[in-house]
């Protein structure tokens, strides 16, 4: 082989190879790929129940807690952050036991107490989100 040709052959050999910034690049897209796939598959789960919730809000549904209240905790944490579109009064008046006027005047001793817009009865203690299902005909997801 003579000398020019090898010259040639060595010059052809090094454009081929990539380049340390291609390679950088082709990582970085990648990692950000699966930290985008990531991040959507956890904000779908903490939200998955969003539209659940907006449906109970149509149809009136409503949950009156207290912010001490273990079981009224429990009951928020079945939506995670869907609770956000919950209808929700607070009973509760901070830095007291007592309780807002609007719940006493409702009648509303137990918590969480649901009220629904078909049934004058407030239903007390913690749900599932199969009845609240059941007595709204809100589907769940």
């Amino acid at each position: 082989m003579s000398e020019e040709r090898r010259k040639r052959q060595q010059v052809r050999e090094k454009q081929a190879q990539p380049k340390p910034v291609g390679k950088i690049i082709v990582v970085v897209l990648i990692a950000s790929a699966f930290a985008a796939a990531a991040g959507l598959g956890i904000y779908k789960r903490n939200h998955r129940y969003d539209n659940f919730a907006r449906c109970l809000a149509e149809k009136k549904a409503v949950m009156y807690g207290l912010y001490w209240c273990e079981h009224c905790a429990e009951q928020k944490e079945l939506f995670g952050a869907s609770f956000q579109y919950v209808p929700y009064v607070e009973c509760g008046i901070k830095g007291q036991r007592g309780e807002e006027p609007v719940c006493s005047e409702k009648g509303i001793k137990l918590f969480p107490t649901w009220q629904f817009a078909e049934g004058p009865q407030p239903q007390p203690g913690k749900l599932s989100l199969e009845t609240l299902s059941d007595r709204t005909g809100c589907s769940l997801p």
